[in-house]
Order: structure tokens, then sequence, then C-alpha cells
């Protein structure tokens, strides 16, 4: 059916002038199917016949027919599919192959048969055709970049360039923004050595560096320093306000007219003649003394302010007790307080209760003592004079 299709598309065409050319059948045959556009597998697909037959029709091979009896149909299908001249075709393809057609044998065509068939090649799969044929049953692919024009991949060129250019700028912007810089100084400060006010003056006013003359030398010029050292001038100069009247003021004595003043002598006069005339406190102040002192037996229990117990006993008549100099002043605690007395930087104040009494939470500093308590008056109790004058005379010197 598919042959009857291609005969009756196909008009034949004389080939006169074409058997006049030398070109191969198989060239020719292959040309025409290229003008078709159509390859092996779209010939097979619309004759019905195997690509590798039309392949073996265009090389010339008959091994590679199963059976020689369909030969003379496949040539003949496959030129009315090319629009050829199938007779052409077939006569041009017998004279290029040796094929000679099929009818009956005589005895001379059965040898000859036998002897061809004998020195044929062996016979080959049509696998092996398809693979060795110069033309490719396929249409060819299509290559990467064969859709590719070079005029785009100049267009892809210039936007990476311009995408590398403004990255680049913007990466040299962030760099320089980011850049500390130093500004150098006109000329670096050096260590200079530690000088005495006072140190270089000599005798006749006049000050001198007091260094030797390879260490005077390494000092900077003094127009130098000025620059370094200049102070900042002000917007506004600072005005002192003057509440006296211009009558007041000493023209001798300030002004162009003031007389000169001697900072050497100035700087060397004593430290003591400058100091105001009051007194002057140079030591260390000394803590006040508390004494306790018993004329008569009397209990005493002295507590610091933690409730530590610092001294609890009897003092007889005569005994004396000490207080440690502490932060905070202790609590005293006493029996028959009207026996015990307080000596606070040797002057006796007391006594500490009235008779036989208890006297509690008695705070022993100078200043509570002095607040609450009177001096002593001897007259009030007899042996008060005798004990205090042993208290709180002073040891005498022991003679070596």
């Amino acid at each position: 059916m598919g042959q009857n299709r291609a005969e009756d598309r196909v008009q034949a065409v004389p080939f006169e002038e074409l058997a006049a050319l030398e070109v191969p059948l198989g060239d020719l045959l292959r040309g025409e199917r290229a003008t078709l556009g159509k390859s092996l597998l779209d010939v097979e697909r619309e004759l019905k016949i195997k690509a590798a037959y039309i392949a073996a029709i265009e090389n010339g091979d008959l091994s590679a027919f199963s059976s020689q009896g369909f030969i003379a149909g496949y040539v003949r299908s496959y030129a009315r599919y090319l629009s050829l001249d199938p007779e052409w075709t077939f006569d041009r393809f017998c004279g290029e192959s040796g094929f000679s057609g099929v009818h009956g044998f005589s005895a001379r065509q059965a040898v000859e048969a036998k002897r061809s068939l004998a020195e044929a090649p062996g016979r080959i799969d049509p696998n092996d055709v398809i693979k060795v044929a110069r033309v490719s049953f396929t249409p060819e692919r299509e290559r990467l970049f064969s859709n590719i024009e070079p005029g785009a991949l100049g267009s892809v060129l210039v936007l990476v360039a311009l995408v590398a250019g403004i990255g680049y700028g913007a990466w040299a912007v962030l760099q320089d923004v980011q850049r500390l810089q130093f500004a150098p100084v006109e000329q670096a400060p050096d260590t200079l050595a530690q000088l005495d006010a006072l140190g270089g003056a000599a005798p006749d006013g006049t000050f001198g560096t007091g260094l030797p003359d390879d260490a005077a030398t390494s000092l900077p010029r003094a127009d130098a320093l000025d620059r370094l050292y200049r102070p900042q001038a002000l917007d506004m100069p600072v005005m002192t306000p003057r509440d006296q009247p211009l009558a007041t003021l000493d023209p001798d004595e300030v002004g162009a007219l003031a007389p000169p003043v001697n900072r050497l002598a100035g700087a060397a006069a004593p430290v003591e003649e400058l100091l105001p005339g009051s007194a002057v406190q140079v030591t260390e102040r000394t803590e006040d003394q508390v004494v306790l002192f018993a004329v008569r037996p009397s209990w005493v229990r002295v507590t610091s302010a933690s409730g530590t117990v610092i001294f609890e006993g009897t003092l007889d008549a005569g005994d004396s007790y000490e207080l440690p100099i502490s932060e905070v002043p202790p609590t005293l605690r006493a029996g028959n307080s009207g026996s015990l007395y307080f000596a606070v930087n040797g002057v006796t104040m007391g006594p500490a209760g009235p008779g036989t009494s208890v006297a509690r939470d008695v705070v022993l500093s100078a200043d509570a003592i002095s607040d609450s308590y009177v001096i002593a008056d001897a007259t009030t109790d007899p042996d008060l004079a005798e004990v205090a004058a042993l208290v709180l005379s002073p040891e005498p010197a022991v003679e070596e």
C-alpha cells in the first residue's frame, strides 16, 4: 500500500541527459534524497523498506539482502520515491552491482550462481550496514553553540565588562572611604630631660641650661617649641571686672612703671616666710588618752563596739587601766561607780556614778566623757587627791 501511494505521487522524468553524466548511482540517489531533506529512517517509515536495504541499494551491496527476489522491487520503488525513472535506475543498479535479476536457472547459470555464492563474502548483518553507511540515518543533532551568533557574544562581553567596571568602582570607593591617613607633622617631638626650674640658676640672677654641651645641642630650638606648645587664641578675651574706681590704682605698683621683680630671689626665699602667721600642723595629730583608775575597789568591764570584752576585772585602790586606741570608742559597765574616775589627757573627771550604783553604757571617748562629766572635786572624796597624784604622775627615769 505504501508503494502504491509513492507511485501515485511520483511522476517519471526522462533521464537521457542524466545518462551522459558519469556519476555513480549511489551518489545520485543520496543527492536526490538529500535534496528532499529525507533521512534513511524517513524513507523506511514512508516506503516500509528497511533502512539497511536502502543503504545497500545506495552502496550497491547485494550481500545485505536476505533474498535477491526483492531487490528489483526495492530499487524501482526507491527510484519512484526520488522521482527518478525506475527502469533506468534499475539498469544502472544492475550494471554497477552485477545484479542480473531472478529468472529460470539453466545449468550454466546454476554453476555460475553457486560459484558466485561461494566467492561472495559472508553475510553482513543489516545493523552493520547502517553503521558503515556514509550518510547518517538520522538527522544531525544541533550543536550546543550552533544557534549562538557572534553579535550576541559581543553584547554579552560588553555587559560583563560593564558590570565588572561598576563593581570595581564601588569597591574602590568603599576602600577609599574606610582608609585612615595620618598627616605627618613638621617635626616629631623629642623626649626632653627632666630639668629643675632653679637648678641652673646662676648667682648673678641668670639661668643656665645645667646640662653638658652635647645634651644642650640636642634640645629643640625655641621657635619649634613655641610653635608646638603655643596656646590657641580665644575668640573673645576674658575680661575681669573691677569694682574699684580708677583713682585707687597706684601707677607705681602696676603697669609699665611697676618695679622689677627678682624671681630668683623670690624662688630662693625660705618656705616658712611664705606661710601665713597662724600655726600650721606639720605632724599627725595624737589621739586623746583616756585612763580609768579607782580610789576604792570597783568592778569594771570594757566592751568594744563589736561586742568583744576588752577588759573585765576589779580595780583596787590605786589601780588604773589605759584604754587602747580604736576607731569606735568602747563602752563601760562598772559597779561601785562612785569610786571610779576618768583621766582624760591628764585631767581628772568623774566619778562614773553616785555611791555604790552601777554605771551602764558609758561611752569611753574624750568628747563623750567631757560632755557627760565635770572635773573631779578633791574635797568631796578624801582619797582622790592621793590616788590621782599617784596615777597621773610620770614615772621617774631609770638611771643606768
